[in-house]
């Protein structure tokens, strides 16, 4: 008998209102806004650089400065749903992500939009925790595992639709049209939450303060450290202080964390490996695929002499299927064990990753159709999956709590791999670059690797004299494609070490499917 049977037999839940379908909507389109506002600028960055001269550190914090504060104020917001109310969070978070949205798109400074972006960050947390458990605590049994099943669709909605959407845009309107289209679906998103209904922890505990601010700063200082790693050198004072830092702020949080009574990171819940497994999941099953939306748009501008429209559109063998998958794993979850279904997820995301090293300048569509569908099918068939089996390890009354834990590792996950992804393939690419083009300086090498990463490939090659824009166009693009493919194996060695480990250690029994 699990833990989690006994506890429910000693202390029978109360009686849950059953939800209803205004709230799964209202839930389903808020959550859409979160991955359009990833992958979105993603496609836009090229353009918004250049437009706004901005360095490649500065550009870098478009993606950076949402992806450190959506991971570090998960926990916060999940624990204030869980005292002050979710329904509240969820309205709180959503006039917030809507007003820096319009911010985004009308300054015309790169630190506002930066700035923006961060404070974003912080709406989308409220958006993404208070939203999950809502459902948690609107529907039961395999009414919940559809809800999470549309949660799951909706994410993946977002993300099919868009890198082609935003190249659209980007290419007929501007890059500000990316930002703005998230102020219209905002408004939709508000004007139906008056119908949702309210829920809240019976016993909440205080807000944890201290683990939130030494949180926050841990992931600030290694966001920096990725960022300024490749500009200022790996072993640059800069670097090495953000390094440090990061230590020195993650070991105060696990020592806060350790002496609250209630923390936003409830570390009794990791006595249960069923649950370590599953909260860690995002990192096998969105880190790559997190990494093909941000870069993949862009090697295709850069390298690839794509328009955004076309980049973007690349990308559908891969977001299609979290699209339409979502629903369907929904069911099958309801007959198949979860580890079955989450070690399958990671394996076809090794399968996919491996395959993607026929990655050149040059593939069409139909070179990459293979393998982005394989890597797509295995993040489609864990979204929503994953969300349930989170929140369905411990108590409903924790569930503000659990989901905040979940999304934390998530977009945790996420914002490392952005960081590090981008850092890792500027450094190869530099490295792989440096002496190949006779005549480059190595701040010359470094700054073509580092605008061909982000896209922006033409604008240094322009810079360059006539006679030697050609070598090195052919140099970078063999350099940066080199190093993309480094980047496919290091994420098929992860995803499979997650397959393994999921399969060996979840256990069903700890879950409640009821």
């Amino acid at each position: 008998m699990s833990v989690l049977t006994q506890q429910r037999r000693a202390n029978p839940p109360k009686a849950r209102p059953s939800g209803g379908l205004s709230t799964l909507i209202a839930v389903a389109l808020a959550s859409v806004m979160l991955p359009l506002t990833v992958t979105g600028p993603a496609v836009a960055l090229p353009k918004l650089a250049t437009d706004l001269a901005a360095g490649v550190g500065a550009a870098q914090w478009v993606q950076n400065a949402y992806g450190v504060t959506f991971a570090a104020f998960l926990l916060a917001a999940g624990g204030l749903g869980d005292r002050f109310g979710r329904k509240r969070i969820l309205v709180l978070g959503s006039w917030l992500f809507l007003a820096m949205s319009l911010v985004c798109g009308l300054v015309s400074n790169i630190v506002l939009i930066d700035l923006a972006r961060a404070v974003q960050g912080v709406g989308a947390a409220g958006v993404l925790t208070s939203g999950a458990a809502i459902l948690a605590a609107s529907f039961e049994g395999h009414a919940r595992t559809k809800a999470f099943g549309v949660l799951g669709a909706s994410f993946g909605f977002g993300l099919a639709l868009g890198p082609l959407v935003a190249g659209a845009l980007v290419g007929s309107i501007g890059w500000r049209a990316v930002f703005l289209m998230n102020v219209v679906l905002g408004v939709v998103v508000l004007s139906l939450l008056p119908k949702v209904r309210e829920s809240r922890d019976p016993n909440p505990g205080r807000v944890d303060w201290g683990g939130l601010v030494t949180f926050s700063g841990s992931l600030f200082l290694l966001a920096m450290f990725f960022v300024q790693g490749p500009e200022q050198g790996w072993a640059s004072p800069t670097a090495i202080g953000s390094l440090i830092g990061f230590a020195v702020f993650m070991l105060l949080f696990v020592l806060v964390e350790g002496r609250v009574q209630r923390p936003m990171f409830d570390l009794s819940l990791f006595k249960r490996p069923t649950f370590i497994v599953v909260v860690c999941q995002p990192f096998t099953i969105t880190f790559g695929f997190v990494v093909l939306l941000v870069y993949l748009p862009q090697y295709f501008q850069g390298v690839g002499s794509l328009s955004a429209t076309a980049a973007g559109a690349v990308l559908l063998p891969l977001t299609i299927p979290v699209l339409a998958l979502p629903l369907v794993a929904g069911r099958i979850a309801t007959r198949v064990p979860l580890r079955v279904m989450l070690a399958a997820s990671s394996a076809l995301i090794a399968a996919g990753s491996l395959w993607l090293v026929v990655l050149q300048p040059s593939s069409g569509l139909s070179g990459l159709i293979g393998p982005l569908a394989v890597f797509g099918i295995g993040v489609g068939s864990a979204f929503g999956v994953m969300d349930n089996a989170a929140v369905s390890v411990v108590p409903v009354e924790r569930a503000g709590v659990a989901s905040g834990i979940f999304n934390t590792m998530r977009i945790t996950g996420e914002s490392i791999a952005i960081a590090g992804a981008g850092a890792l393939l500027a450094s190869l690419a530099g490295n792989r670059l440096h002496g190949v083009v006779p005549g480059l300086s190595p701040a010359q090498e470094q700054k073509l690797a580092g605008d061909a990463v982000q896209g922006r490939l033409r604008d240094s090659l322009d810079a360059l004299p006539a006679g030697t824009r050609a070598a090195a166009n052919q140099a970078v693009g063999h350099a940066l494609t080199s190093s993309m493919h480094t980047a496919f194996i290091v994420l098929a060695v992860l995803a499979l070490i997650g397959a393994v480990t999921t399969y060996a250690v979840v256990r069903d029994r700890e879950l409640d499917r009821s």
